[in-house]
């Protein structure tokens, strides 16, 4: 069988609690109809889809990638004062890459409730740094830290941070994530991003923050994130995805987007 040369490695299911809205089994199936050899989850800061997502894959022929989107506590996980506006939390993602990996991301995301919650289970770099063996980083969203200082103009601090995570991941085990939905901050990001990946020798994932599977799914995720906020649709300041593109595009679909990287 010939397979697509993509998959997803960020990935939101129903796990990611009223705001992802993929069905692990649907999402598998898709997976295999698209014809990609593997597929990740990385539901926000937890595991709990992990076994039926691990036995879905095994039952459509495809490999199981392990994953979480977790969350990095900025001033330390034990660390729970900040001012009004102050970022308690950045986004990461971890993928597994072996069975020490995925000990260690287990250990990781207990850490993050038993410790570091603070609105959300969160961790910091030196839980991340102690348990690191067997992972994958990826700089994740808009939300992410490195993205969040490539918005600000902050060069440096980029620079410094992909240091960091380098150096606590391992060279090999550490990339930048290049997101394209169609919002003007992910295309400032990713320029900034493909430039610093190629002059300090970081490798670039493209990836499209999956959070439901098809196209026509997006006013039904707008429903789910109107339960989670505890609001209505005809709200029109309710929090929303700022477009209809976070689905689970084909492989044609993302070469196109990504056509020039």
């Amino acid at each position: 069988m010939l397979h697509s040369d993509f998959v997803h490695l960020h990935v939101h299911t129903q796990y990611s609690l009223l705001d992802g809205a993929c069905l692990i089994p649907h999402l598998t199936d898709l997976a295999r109809r698209m014809k990609m050899p593997g597929c990740a989850i990385t539901d926000h800061g937890n595991m709990f889809g992990a076994i039926e997502f691990y036995q879905s894959c095994m039952s459509h022929g495809i490999k199981p990638i392990i994953g979480s989107e977790v969350y990095i506590a900025p001033k330390g996980r034990l660390e729970k004062t900040y001012s009004s506006g102050e970022e308690t939390a950045n986004h990461l993602i971890l993928l597994v890459r072996d069975e020490i990996g995925y000990k260690n991301l287990m250990k990781l995301v207990s850490i993050g409730y038993l410790e570091g919650f603070y609105y959300k289970p969160r961790i910091d770099k030196e839980v991340l740094a102690k348990y690191s063996e067997g992972l994958i980083a990826l700089s994740s969203c808009l939300k992410g830290e490195i993205p969040r200082a490539v918005m600000n103009n902050k060069e440096e601090r980029v620079r410094q941070l992909a240091a960091e995570y380098r150096d606590i991941m391992g060279k090999e085990n550490f990339y930048f994530e290049l997101q394209d939905n169609s919002i003007p901050e992910q295309k400032q990001v990713a320029g900034e991003l493909i430039r610093l990946g190629k002059e300090l020798g970081i490798g670039l994932v493209a990836t499209n923050d999956v959070h439901y599977l098809t196209k026509d799914s997006a006013k039904a995720h707008e429903a789910l994130l109107c339960i989670q906020t505890q609001t209505t649709l005809s709200d029109p300041n309710r929090m929303r995805l700022q477009t209809d593109q976070f689905y689970f595009k084909s492989p044609e679909e993302m070469k196109i987007l990504f056509k020039e990287v």
